[in-house]
């Protein structure tokens, strides 16, 4: 090859992540275009965005500022390094961020990733007890269920088997939580399940195991996603946080997914009134146009590690790319999107609807729990026995088919729409998932 001609296209070369490659391969699902609401298939199809690309596009495929706020800074200045030097988009960028965040979660640490602002958030959770003269807290909780990317920070503090499994021993010290999911008592909830709040406590039985001198931080999702669609019970998040200040323990939200407007309010936090001390973030920050993610860190956390001989590198860490130009210059035009469309309120707005939308599956086949918040809502359907997941992928393929892009993990499908999705189009969403319920075993 002559290095411009490209080679023919046989899928072959591309390891495709978090997919059967072989199964995909026999039949390919490809997607050549986007705009709106909706993807275009390689054979020609519009397929209606049930799932905001992958949990990200909160304001819409293509949208029209963030494009061109992207199509702009390329022809201006298409990298800056971010060790010792930087550009005005970064810091102009970082204090809207600071602006929107709730309480004093006032400094922004750059990222590529939801996966590396994960990494990001533990370290600096680390770094700032050994700043504190503590540095004997090394232990990091996780939660059961958990997703919080693929770094091996991540997967240990995460709690899904199958995202474990294969890569040894990982982290010494770290520990779980219990998780919410409790369908016995929650069963087809509408927002919020009523029991579950004191399944917080469980930090207490890991502090009593542990001892709080050894633990540095909790991470937890508030509304877990990938794993299937779990809804924090009433009450727990604050129970959760509670216990933390009482043991002097730092309390990060895993915000990757319900970061910018998911759940109707600019973060989870907003919307549970819980402050954590740090929040990752990565999806909605750029509608996923450009790779990107950001940490949020309260002032007494930046504080305590940023002090010291002025000439000196306080965190020993960071990326190539954090504070990419071209990323910045997306996230901008995307919180202008935001804002002047009034995305985060029309999600609010939009709950009800949705939630009356996703419940009318009660009663269809095989699904044996639905429920929402916000514009997220997850269907679980009974498994086959034998075949766990299986009845979920025929849903899958069937809708996909029917032109409906839905989301499956395990056998829970999961919708989470693009925010400015209307309600015929939510109706649509679940009209063909229940078409697809009636037709598989």
């Amino acid at each position: 090859m002559d290095g411009l001609t490209p080679p023919p296209n046989d899928l072959g070369a591309y390891w495709m992540p978090f997919t059967a490659n072989r199964q995909f391969k026999a039949n390919p699902r490809l997607l050549v275009a986007a705009d709106g609401m909706y993807y275009r298939s390689h054979d020609g199809r519009q397929v209606l965005d049930g799932t905001a690309g992958l949990w990200c596009v909160n304001a819409g495929h293509n949208a029209p500022r963030v494009t061109e706020a992207i199509r702009q800074a390329a022809g201006v200045l298409d990298y800056a390094p971010s060790f010792q030097m930087g550009h005005p988009g970064a810091f102009r960028l970082a204090s809207r961020l600071a602006e929107l965040a709730p309480g004093d979660l006032n400094h922004v640490f750059f990222t590529g990733s939801g996966s590396e602002s994960v990494e990001t958030a533990l370290k600096i959770a680390l770094a700032y007890h050994r700043a504190k003269g503590q540095g004997q807290r090394t232990r990091l909780i996780g939660r059961e269920r958990g997703y919080h990317g693929v770094g091996f920070g991540g997967i240990a503090v995460g709690g899904i088997l199958n995202n474990r499994r294969a890569f040894g021993s990982l982290f010494a010290g770290v520990d779980h939580l219990r998780h919410t999911h409790d369908p016995a008592r929650n069963a087809f909830s509408r927002g919020q399940p009523t029991h579950g709040a004191e399944l917080a406590d469980d930090l207490e039985r890991l502090v009593a195991l542990h001892g709080a001198d050894t633990i540095a931080a909790v991470i937890v999702e508030p509304l877990a996603g990938s794993t299937g669609v779990l809804v924090p019970p009433v009450g727990y998040l604050e129970r959760l946080r509670g216990i933390c200040d009482r043991h002097g323990i730092l309390l990060i939200f895993d915000e990757v997914i319900t970061g910018f407007g998911r759940l109707g309010a600019p973060f989870a936090a907003d919307r549970f009134g819980v402050l954590p001390d740090l929040m990752t973030t990565a999806k909605g920050l750029t509608n996923g146009a450009v790779p990107m993610g950001a940490v949020f860190a309260r002032d007494h956390v930046h504080d305590a590690i940023v002090q010291g001989p002025e000439h000196l590198i306080e965190l020993f860490h960071g990326y190539t790319y954090s504070g990419h130009p071209l990323a910045c210059a997306a996230a901008e035009a995307v919180l202008d999107t935001y804002a002047v469309e009034g995305l985060f309120e029309r999600a609010a707005g939009l709950e009800g609807a949705f939630a009356d939308a996703v419940h009318s599956l009660r009663g269809k086949p095989h699904v044996i729990d639905v429920r929402n918040l916000g514009l997220v809502g997850g269907i679980e359907l009974e498994s086959r026995p034998g075949a766990p997941g299986g009845r979920a992928h025929e849903v899958f393929v069937r809708c996909y088919g029917a032109g409906v892009l839905i989301r499956v993990t395990g056998d829970i499908i999961a919708l989470s729409p693009p925010l400015i999705v209307e309600e015929g189009q939510i109706a649509r969403m679940v009209e063909t998932i229940a078409d697809a319920l009636a037709a598989v075993e």
